[in-house]
Parts: C-alpha cells; sequence; structure tokens
C-alpha cells in the first residue's frame, strides 16, 4: 500500500496545514457575522425611518 500524502508530511507541514485552514473558516465565520450585522443595521434604519410618528 503506498504512503498517502498525510503520512509523507512532516508534523510541521502538517501544523501548518492544519492552521492555514482554520484561519481560512475564522474569515468566513468574520464574513457572515459582519454581513449580519450589517443587515441587521439596515433593517433598524429601515424601520426608524418608517415608523409612525
Amino acid at each position: 500500500m503506498p504512503p498517502s500524502d498525510d503520512d509523507a508530511l512532516t508534523p510541521e507541514q502538517r501544523r501548518l496545514a492544519e492552521e492555514t485552514k482554520n484561519e481560512r473558516i475564522v474569515w468566513w465565520y468574520l464574513g457572515y457575522f459582519l454581513f449580519g450585522i450589517h443587515l441587521v443595521a439596515f433593517v433598524m434604519i429601515y424601520a426608524v425611518m418608517h415608523a409612525d410618528r
């Protein structure tokens, strides 16, 4: 059975690959979070501007 790619990587390379993957996930979560905050803010601004006085 030939060795897989994970077996060929050194522990340092494996750690860097995992760190890069985790960092990418954090950036996606940050993007969704910021998009959500802006969406809520725009809805609140719309509600305030169109509220009956």
